[in-house]
């Protein structure tokens, strides 16, 4: 997979600093924005979002988020982006349509799964917070997974009035910062199923061609 598909498949796919960090001590104040925060998870069924990716070199992209609580989400990129992603039935699927590559994700092991469990756990089970920011009109949460510190982490980022998701920041294995903005985001609306099915286009092996 190349720089540029490594860059977009971590907005998804990226398991959630580097090396192991004495365990964070939450306050009350932070426990309160952690639940604050599982709260406003578990009231989302469908989500509807434009976001802007700024990867480590500088390149931005857009698109739009498409989520579907429990288990389906999808990444659409905007032209010239290539890329594709969708989640669903436990599998996260990333399509690279310049290249003509598909890759294949177990969906609850990765960041995106986390968000479309049936509740939405921050520092339970494989999940731990390693730190709450309080800034003025946001708070932000910093989560790894408790087991695969190393893998990385993700912080994300809300507004306090109203609570909403506003910004995610992903840091993988190496080190390389993703940011994904989002914004006109629209919870609520009916979403048609057929977002969350991934047909590969490419001809099957050994398929005939036609010229």
């Amino acid at each position: 997979m190349n720089r540029r598909a490594l860059l977009a498949f971590a907005l998804a796919a990226a398991i959630v600093t580097a090396g192991v960090a004495p365990a964070y001590a939450l306050s009350a104040a932070d426990e309160s924005v952690v639940k604050q925060a599982e709260a406003y998870f578990d009231q989302i069924h469908t989500l509807k979002a434009r976001f802007v990716q700024e990867s480590a070199n500088g390149a931005e992209s857009e698109g739009t988020l498409y989520l579907d609580r429990p288990g389906k989400l999808r990444l659409e990129y905007a032209p010239p982006t290539p890329i594709l992603v969708v989640g669903s039935g436990g599998t996260l699927v990333y399509y690279d349509s310049k290249l003509g590559q598909v890759s294949y994700v177990d969906l609850d092991s990765t960041m995106a799964g986390v968000l479309v469990r049936p509740e939405v756990r921050l520092d339970q089970d494989d999940l731990e917070v390693t730190k709450v920011g309080h800034q003025p009109g946001t708070v932000s949460i910093t989560v790894t997974k408790r087991k695969e510190p190393s893998q990385g982490k993700i912080t994300l980022l809300f507004t306090e009035k109203p609570f909403e998701l506003r910004q995610w920041q992903v840091v993988d294995q190496q080190g390389q910062i993703t940011n994904v903005t989002l914004y006109d985001a629209q919870a609520g609306l009916p979403l048609d199923d057929a977002l969350f099915t991934f047909h590969d286009p490419r001809p099957a092996p050994g398929a005939a061609r036609h010229d």
